[in-house]
């Protein structure tokens, strides 16, 4: 697995602003009887695979300037399972445009960020993350391309880079993307 660098990237070091952009699938979630789709819990594999996010985020100092939820239970348990292993991290924003949105609706949630943020993370649910996560790849190329384009399970984690000072630019084709990982490639590599 390729490593995401913790330190500053080269281009904000030259002083080239860099953007790094977070999608988060939410964990798994439960289906219980009479449960309104927003109100879905997470299951007991959500619970499990989320601290494992956590982890991977804050091994790699990877954490967000920003973070925007979606209003659903399961995203929010998300969040919360994965802001524990991140201390310091400024609580997150929920939006509920976010809420079974299409890679369009995601996009201009993205292009609506303030440019003093460097790092965005999106909590979210596919079809619509996933869909983004597709389009934003510069290259199909490489083991977390070709992971990506098999599936973005649940407590899935994308990470890409991208150019310029302005999110507000951020365009389809343009995202590096540094790493893609799940919950079953770490607990792999534990």
């Amino acid at each position: 697995m390729t490593e995401v660098p913790a330190e500053t990237s080269p281009l904000a070091r030259a002083g080239r602003p860099e953007k790094r952009l977070i999608l988060l699938r939410h964990a798994k979630s439960a289906w219980p009887d009479g449960v309104e789709d927003s109100a879905r819990p997470l299951a007991d594999r959500g619970r499990r695979a989320a601290p494992l996010i956590g982890a991977y985020l804050a091994k790699r100092r990877l954490a967000p300037d920003r973070i925007l939820v979606s209003p659903a239970r399961r995203t929010e348990d998300t969040w919360s399972l994965v802001r524990k292993l991140l201390p310091g991290v400024a609580g997150a924003r929920t939006d509920e445009r976010i809420y079974e949105a299409s890679a369009d609706t995601l996009l201009a949630v993205i292009r609506e960020t303030d440019a003093s943020i460097r790092s965005l993370m999106i909590i979210g649910h596919n079809p619509g993350l996933e869909d983004l996560a597709r389009r934003l790849m510069a290259s199909r190329e490489g083991e977390h391309a070709e992971r990506l384009a098999e599936k973005y399970p649940t407590a899935g984690l994308a990470v890409f880079d991208f150019d310029g000072a302005d999110w507000s630019a951020i365009q389809p084709g343009k995202g590096r993307l540094k790493a893609f990982v799940t919950p079953k490639s770490l607990a792999k590599k534990s």
